[in-house]
């Protein structure tokens, strides 16, 4: 039965390759990370599910789109059909310099935070991880994150702001917390109860609405919109209209250590039967695994990862494995071409091409 779940996990996350619109509106929701090692995590868990996809596609295609960018359970991008269901975040009164700032970004198409320097200088303020950054660009964080702004697009990855002009459409509270549970499912099923509980606290889900949950799972079972499964005591749940067919993975793919099929940690270990942790922020002496390691998926195992670097155009890619390495010529020819891919996707596109 894990075994069947693994599959389940792979074939429906890792699904047929179309385009930029397809994929986002199909996964709902993309994590972001602005760590290049060897591109940020958008781009690697794209190139999986995007035909030809190239880094900084998601970028430059972005305000064409129609795309928003903003916190779901983790900070991503999605459609706007994923952000109208995002809760309400509780409002503070702004502060003077808050207001200054949306009464200029109401006054001008895009902004850029280098735009404001020209109205309030260069001071600075002490961000939210103890650094410094400029105190225009805390305030419009914080007017982004409360919904007045939205972002617009990204310039050389800096975020371009306007202000919000249109208001989320009014949901019933039980019907946004289902169309909630069910695209977190879809991104991450099959995954336990425990971990969709926890999940959908990062969205916010508190008091009532956290009680009205516990009976919501319940309900979608019945009406048959989620499946389940339980292994050794966990039950699993995922979206019903998104069981595929257990065929066999003959393919290697080098995971964003973002990437749905890995985000959860604790399915991780259920399913792969090792521990993964990801070790950016974790001081050199004490990683195992290296700075950005990103899981190595081989079939319908994850083996082990790969460290990958990209310097002058050359690719350099170095294995490492928690399982017996496989001595098979079939693995030996899909790693060659899962470098190969990489390597493409790694080459920016030199004209815009559509999606």
């Amino acid at each position: 039965m894990l075994k069947d779940l693994r599959r389940q996990a792979i074939a429906a996350s890792l699904f047929q390759p179309g385009t930029l619109r397809q994929a986002i509106e199909r996964m709902g929701f993309v994590q972001a990370d602005p760590i290049r090692a060897p591109a940020r995590a958008q781009d690697l868990i794209l190139r999986h599910r995007v035909k030809d996809y190239r880094v900084g596609d998601l970028e430059r295609h972005y305000h064409r789109l129609g795309l928003e960018e903003d916190r779901f359970y983790a900070h991503g991008f999605m459609p706007q059909s994923t952000w109208r269901l995002l809760p309400s975040r509780a409002k503070r009164r702004l502060t003077t310099l808050e207001k200054r700032v949306l009464e200029i970004a109401a006054t001008q198409e895009r902004i850029h935070p280098s735009d404001l320097e020209v109205y309030f200088g260069r001071k600075r303020a002490v961000n939210g991880w103890g650094g410094l950054s400029k105190a225009t660009t805390r305030a419009l964080h914080f007017l982004h994150h409360h919904g007045f702004l939205r972002v617009a697009g990204r310039e050389a990855g800096i975020r371009v702001y306007e202000a919000t002009p249109q208001t989320r459409d009014p949901l019933e509270p039980s019907e946004r917390l289902r169309q909630l549970i069910l695209i977190v499912a879809s991104i991450l099923g099959p995954l336990s109860d425990r971990s969709l509980r926890a999940t959908l606290g990062f969205l916010t889900i508190r008091g009532p609405a956290l009680k009205s949950l516990r009976s919501a799972i319940p309900t979608l079972i019945e009406s048959g919109e989620l499946a389940h499964a339980t292994v050794d005591g966990e039950r699993y749940l995922w979206r019903a209209d998104r069981i595929v067919s257990n065929r066999p993975n003959e393919t290697v793919r080098f995971l964003s250590p973002f990437d749905p099929l890995v985000w959860d940690r604790r399915r991780f270990e259920a399913f792969w039967g090792w521990q993964y942790r990801f070790e950016a922020y974790v001081p050199a002496p004490k990683r195992k695994l290296g700075y950005y390691a990103m899981p190595l998926l081989w079939r319908d195992d994850v083996i082990g990862w790969v460290n990958a670097s990209n310097q002058a155009g050359k690719l350099t890619v170095k294995p490492g494995f928690m399982k017996a390495k496989p001595r098979e010529s079939a693995f030996r020819q899909e790693f060659k071409a899962e470098v190969a891919r990489l390597h493409a996707f790694l080459q920016k596109r030199t004209s815009a091409r559509g999606s």
